[in-house]
């Protein structure tokens, strides 16, 4: 008797590209996993953790790691708790989170964009945050809160000019780019007319916070900062695979169901929400965003911007600049000018490397 059933069509092969993917049940679901990703970032997570250690134990009080381990631990109420949670802890935290959140929204821009030069810097959101912070500060006297609304609010309308401005039938990268340069520059000239303008004291202050500082953090803008990143970093997540789809363009990413204008738009409010997060706390940082996923990227071996791995290395990059920033050199400086020589030896090396590859 001759069996009728069919013969079971043979699976499909798994084309990782020389990439170690092992497929693993969590929570009752069958997840792909990128071991050298995930190799990576745990690397990376390690590394920020031990500069923060290292920030939390050094200063003009030093300690060494088991002091600030057992302080840590035990929770004692004396003057090396004071110095160790109360000073320098609101801003070592702030350096990881708030690095986790430049690489993130630096990664979900250039995967729109597909263009390693597009961020926030860039497209004039990270001025439009400023912008909105300045105005408050200096018209308003607002408080933290305050500033954190009006940074919030300028990131938003600066978004929305350019997003428009570059509107034509969809967004492009190229057109996105050139649009968000001109309105960065026009609100660079703004926000130069209203320090100009302000008052010596408010100036002074204004002119300090733009250079990108996290000089005076308490657990007050820390805790709020870090728990708004937070949860914009799982918004983010949640829309990982509609970015990755986007990176396949726009007809492709129509073939597979996702709704384009809207997924590119709710990418773009939740990574200028973490900007201006940021923005309201420790000013404008710059050339962080822009430089964290490349090199992330390089690192992993990927062929796309990942988020996890561009928060991670941001985190490394921005608590790696204070450090340096805070000790390491003759002056405490604001980390915003450690970042800005950073972002430009990443410039000239990666023209260099653009030359070379073309040529």
């Amino acid at each position: 008797m001759t069996d009728s059933t069919p013969p079971t069509p043979p699976s499909p092969p798994r084309i990782d590209f020389g990439r170690d993917v092992r497929r693993l049940r969590i929570f009752g679901l069958w997840v792909r996993v990128d071991v050298r990703l995930v190799a990576v970032c745990a690397l990376l997570a390690a590394v920020a953790l031990g500069i923060g250690i290292a920030a939390l134990a050094n200063g003009e009080y030093p300690l060494t790691v088991a002091e600030v381990w057992h302080t840590l631990v035990a929770g004692t109420n004396d003057f090396t708790h004071t110095v160790v949670v109360e000073w320098r802890m609101p801003r070592a935290l702030a350096a990881i989170t708030f690095g986790a959140a430049l690489g993130a929204s630096g990664a979900v821009f250039q995967s729109l964009t597909r263009n390693p030069l597009a961020s926030p810097d860039i497209l004039g959101f990270s001025s439009g945050a400023y912008t909105g912070a300045i105005v408050v500060m200096i018209v308003f006297k607002g408080s933290y809160i305050d500033v954190a609304i009006g940074a919030f609010v300028g990131g938003l309308a600066s978004a929305a000019v350019v997003y428009l401005l570059a509107f034509k039938g969809g967004v492009q990268g190229f057109r996105l780019i050139i649009s968000g340069i001109a309105v960065s520059a026009m609100l660079s000239s703004l926000n130069t007319w209203l320090t100009l303008t302000a008052d010596l004291d408010t100036a002074l202050v204004a002119a300090v916070w733009g250079a990108g500082s996290l000089n005076g953090m308490t657990w007050s803008q820390t805790g709020l900062g870090s728990l708004l990143v937070l949860v914009l970093l799982i918004i983010t997540l949640a829309f990982a695979r509609p970015l990755r789809q986007l990176e396949l363009g726009d007809d492709a990413a129509k073939a597979l169901g996702v709704r384009v204008e809207p997924a590119r738009l709710a990418l773009m409010l939740v990574s200028v929400g973490l900007i201006a997060v940021v923005t309201a706390a420790a000013g404008p940082i710059s050339f962080i965003a822009l430089a964290a996923p490349q090199i992330a990227r390089r690192v992993t071996r990927s062929a796309g911007v990942s988020v996890v791995s561009s928060a991670m290395m941001g985190s490394v990059l921005l608590s790696a600049s204070d450090f340096v920033a805070l000790h390491a050199l003759p002056a405490m400086l604001p980390v915003g000018t450690v970042t800005v020589v950073i972002g430009g030896g990443y410039l000239i090396w990666l023209l260099i490397h653009e030359a070379r590859r073309r040529g």
